[in-house]
């Protein structure tokens, strides 16, 4: 029954299926990409921001005090010279890279709510806009002093957590169930590619202006995301302007056997007790643990262990993530077409490509810690552990759209909850860790990070599912499972 069922979907899905080109569901997802390029730039740009912001370098930029070999540099120009520098010791450094996730792990449950009660378009866009204006208020808030950067790095995180489960809310209305993996990789993306440009972009600025233009330049390219997304989305297929008849009609025909019409009633009990939901919990916690201890600190050990000046962190730390958005990108397009062609179940999917993406991980952040100065395998074992963990895109990180997508938001504010935890406690632990910055201190950071990396890959495999569950609709019905 389920085979006659999946090829019977397979045969509407040609007949209703409208083109990907110009469409509005492949409009929103890039527009969705450089929203969360958006999201990530104003988040990461601290990590590089924060080596030229602490009084511990030399007139001509180099780090002045590393465990391996400074590198040569050449010298900055007069000019940027002119911002303020600070005397934070590491656990005070450790609190203002953490200090974001204390806000945006307030907004995530609320988020997905208010997403699902009265739309997802506003939500996030003026949530990223609230983000774009603390940002924009950093420098001022440094000069005050640390508590006050921590208060503008909290109520960024307030407005930043709505991001990805209002993202998720309106996927639930927006992607067809077989071209999930494809919509969902491409607009997440954008944290990779938010990465990848601001870690080497802001230390080009911190080399040739000075550290307070990362956030005036950043904040800037915030508020034209802003405008055109208020311009150009709709909340769902039916109230969008511009859309095709026959794309209105493949999504919402695709949707109608998933979505419930239940209104404003949320089974909180039924979501609070399935064992499906919390496999993606602990497995977005642990993968998390070690994707913000790189994201946070990263540049801070290509600058306090390897000896990379301030030029060259940036461009080193980007590259981690340069893969991680690639293979992301192409898992989606590779889930989707074993789901779509070579009728692997989604459950199958989901549990492989988390698997890849948590244990490959794992096992190359533990290899960097035993490199020592050699740089190159350094960054190229650390690279891969990022690129590696880009897989998880088409893994536990989407299954809430399989599981419960008329309730996709409020799931996603939930794991993601608990996945913000590593960013709040990751950072101030790491650096509690490493106050000697040697290199065994750091290989304690990355052992921890793989050892709950690896419990989360086993718990996911153990209890993940890829159905729709009996609570998320009033006539249960799964597809391509």
């Amino acid at each position: 029954m389920g085979m006659r069922s999946s090829v019977l979907w397979k045969w509407m899905s040609a007949v209703l299926s409208a083109p990907a080109c110009c469409s509005s569901r492949y409009g929103l997802s890039l527009l969705s990409c450089y929203g969360f390029f958006v999201a990530y730039a104003l988040r990461v740009n601290l990590s590089v921001a924060m080596v030229d912001m602490l009084n511990n370098t030399d007139a001509s930029g180099n780090t002045s005090k590393s465990v391996c070999p400074a590198h040569s540099s050449p010298a900055r120009p007069i000019y940027n010279h002119t911002a303020s520098v600070y005397d934070w010791d590491s656990e005070t450094q450790g609190w203002i890279l953490g200090s974001f996730f204390y806000g945006y792990i307030l907004t995530q449950i609320p988020g997905g709510y208010l997403a699902r009660k009265y739309g997802a378009k506003w939500l996030l866009g003026l949530g990223i806009l609230g983000t774009v204006v603390f940002t924009l208020l950093t420098p001022v808030a440094a000069d005050l002093g640390a508590g006050y950067l921590i208060a503008v790095r909290v109520l960024e995180g307030i407005g930043e957590g709505v991001t990805f489960p209002a993202m998720h809310a309106m996927w639930a209305f927006w992607a067809p169930p077989m071209e999930r993996s494809r919509l969902l990789t491409i607009a997440y993306t954008g944290a990779q590619l938010g990465t990848v440009v601001a870690l080497p972009l802001s230390a080009q600025i911190c080399f040739y202006l000075d550290w307070t233009w990362v956030f005036y330049i950043f904040g800037i390219v915030g508020i034209v995301w802003f405008i055109l997304w208020a311009l150009l989305v709709s909340n769902t297929p039916s109230t969008h302007p511009r859309i095709t008849e026959q794309e209105r009609l493949y999504i919402t025909s695709s949707l109608n056997k998933e979505l419930t019409l239940s209104g404003d009633h949320i089974p909180w009990g039924s979501i609070l007790t399935s064992m499906p939901l919390w496999a993606i919990v602990v497995a977005h916690f642990s993968y998390n643990w070690t994707f913000y201890t790189l994201l946070t600190l990263l540049p801070t050990y290509m600058s306090d262990v390897l000896g990379f000046s301030i030029k060259e962190n940036g461009a080193l730390s980007a590259l981690p993530y340069i893969g991680c958005g690639l293979l992301a990108v192409l898992g989606g397009q590779l889930a989707d077409y074993l789901r779509e062609n070579c009728f692997y179940r989604t459950v199958v999917v989901r549990k492989a490509f988390s698997l890849v993406g948590m244990i490959g991980p794992a096992v190359f952040i533990v290899a960097a810690g035993y490199t020592g100065c050699n740089y190159i395998l350094a960054v190229a074992f650390l690279s891969i552990s990022s690129s590696l963990g880009g897989i998880v895109a088409s893994g536990f990180n989407i299954n809430h759209l399989d599981i419960a997508p008329s309730y996709a938001g409020i799931l996603l504010g939930i794991t993601n909850s608990f996945a913000t935890i590593p960013g709040m406690v990751g950072p101030v632990i790491a650096r509690a860790l490493t106050k000697n910055n040697t290199i065994e201190e750091w290989q304690t950071v990355f052992y921890i990070s793989a050892g709950i990396n690896l419990f989360g890959a086993v718990f996911y495999t153990v209890f993940g599912q890829g159905v729709v569950q009996p609570w998320a609709v009033h006539n249960p019905h799964s597809h391509g499972n």
